[in-house]
């Protein structure tokens, strides 16, 4: 059976998002204090809140996490900027990378941005190629960051 993706909207679905960004966070091996990163954990849904934001966990049929992608508005006229996909072990395999930046996408385009832009890093190598595959280009950077090594993307929708 497919995993289910959909908006998060309880408390439990903060609460597993959380426990999603922490493991995320694990396998980055950087500190990512300069993003206000515990900030960010303590005040789910925050800058992914709706009207102009999403976050979208994707679970089990049971209801166990699996992945998770959010979006928030950049101050750019009609720019958002997708943050945190993450696909636990236990999803991977399965597209579920894929099927969690299309659901992203198409949040966006429902919420009539214009552009999507990402970051990530040269360790990546799997979510560079994703993001390749569906139709993400190199870009100018679109924030300070302390990483030099961090890669700007942006897609046109």
């Amino acid at each position: 059976m497919d995993p289910h993706i959909g908006p998060a909207r309880t408390d439990k679905d903060c609460d597993d998002i959380r426990s999603l960004f922490l493991a995320y966070a694990d396998t980055l091996g950087i500190d990512l204090s300069f993003q206000h990163f515990q900030t960010e954990l303590h005040s789910l849904p925050g800058k992914y809140a709706t009207p102009d934001g999403e976050l979208l966990p994707a679970r089990e049929y049971n209801g166990i996490p699996l992945g998770r992608v959010a979006l928030r508005p950049l101050s750019q006229d009609a720019c958002c900027e997708m943050k945190r996909l993450y696909v636990a072990p236990a999803g991977r395999g399965l597209g579920l990378g894929t099927k969690l930046v299309t659901a992203i996408i198409d949040v966006a385009i429902r919420l009539q941005y214009r552009e999507i832009k990402l970051d990530t890093l040269p360790s990546m190598v799997a979510a560079r190629a994703l993001y390749t595959n569906l139709g993400f280009t190199p870009t100018g950077p679109y924030y300070d960051t302390p990483l030099h090594e961090t890669q700007f993307l942006a897609r046109k929708i």
